[in-house]
């Protein structure tokens, strides 16, 4: 495993080095003002020392110049150091269209990893050099927080919603991860280590593991078996909203909003579909919290992520004909886990 220096791990990323160069400005910068201060409090304690008992000290004016100075210079300090780190926090949390993609569910006391084409790890992640990985994480039961100190991202692992960290390896290698949020009396072992490949061993890699198919094709089998497809017919006909090109495009509830379709819709809509109910159809999905796993979610996920094909156009459907079932009313048998 490789080591940095004494005090910062190895720089193995594409914004680790610009993190360090702003930390290393700030220790620096501290350092400064508090060499200053305490060597502008020993001149003055021993040069204005009152050096008879009866002495009056004279009576000192205020000097603009001075006045300005120490406001201002501070001033354009914190400003410089405001722009500075909004560079690159918007460079961390941002990441760039084309990314790989790769699931991460926290549970005490594990990492567990899913790979677009079916690759499953626990605490260890294997990821090519030069290329952006973004990492879509959740937690199973409490609050984690998944730590590449090569890389110098973190992001929090919180339960019931999904958060994100993307960054792109700059150096083959095996480097640490960890659990950077108190979970638990075996909180110290939640580590791991993520393997950083050329491209051409990477490829290796993935060929020669076991082949399990994809994320997508996993989710479509479970998408079959839980019956999902007699609500949402491709032909526009079913109780539910067609699916195909359905990510990244906007829906429009009943609740008069609208929200563009992500992981963290579409996970939401799986476990508790009564939140957030399209309009023109009715809450008649039961819910799936406590019935799928972290992991089929994110097969469901995937697999409506790579559905495509000519856009059907949703029809309205009248909001009267009865009660309206919830996730709280036994589903029928047609129509049961849709």
């Amino acid at each position: 495993m490789r080591s940095g220096s004494l005090f910062i791990p190895e720089v193995a990323s594409t914004v680790a080095a610009r993190v360090d160069g702003l930390y290393l400005f700030l220790v620096g910068l501290t350092a400064f003002f508090t060499v200053l201060i305490f060597a502008l409090f020993i001149i003055f304690m021993v040069k204005y020392r009152r050096k008879d008992p009866n002495e009056v000290g004279a009576r000192i004016h205020g000097g603009m110049i001075l006045e300005v100075t120490w406001s201002v210079v501070p001033l354009f300090i914190v400003m410089g150091i405001f722009v500075w780190s909004t560079q690159i926090f918007f460079a961390i949390t941002r990441p760039p269209k084309e990314t790989m993609n790769v699931y991460a569910v926290g549970k005490q006391w594990m990492w567990k990893f899913q790979h677009m084409d079916g690759q499953r790890e626990i605490n260890e992640l294997h990821v090519p050099v030069g290329r952006p990985v973004k990492v879509i994480m959740t937690s199973e039961d409490v609050l984690h927080d998944l730590f590449f100190p090569a890389f110098r991202v973190k992001a929090d692992v919180i339960p019931g919603r999904y958060t994100h960290l993307w960054f792109e390896a700059t150096k083959a290698g095996t480097y640490p991860l960890y659990c950077a949020e108190y979970c638990g009396t075996r909180h110290s072992g939640m580590i791991g280590k993520i393997v950083v490949m050329e491209p051409h061993d990477y490829e290796a890699w993935v060929t020669s593991g076991v082949q399990e198919g994809s994320l997508a094709s996993a989710g479509s089998k479970l998408f079959q078996d839980l019956a999902c497809n007699t609500c949402h017919r491709a032909d526009a006909q079913g109780r539910g909203p067609v699916l195909a090109n359905l990510y990244g495009s906007t829906v429009n509830l009943q609740s008069g909003e609208s929200v563009t379709v992500d992981e963290a819709y579409l996970r939401e809509s799986i476990l508790r579909p009564s939140a957030k109910v399209t309009a023109g159809f009715q809450p008649t999905m039961p819910a799936f919290q406590g019935l799928v796993s972290e992991e089929g979610v994110m097969e469901l996920i995937e697999y409506v992520k790579s559905l495509k094909g000519n856009a059907v156009s949703q029809p309205v459907r009248p909001a009267t004909g009865g009660p309206a079932e919830n996730e709280n009313t036994p589903a029928r048998p047609e129509q049961a886990r849709n």
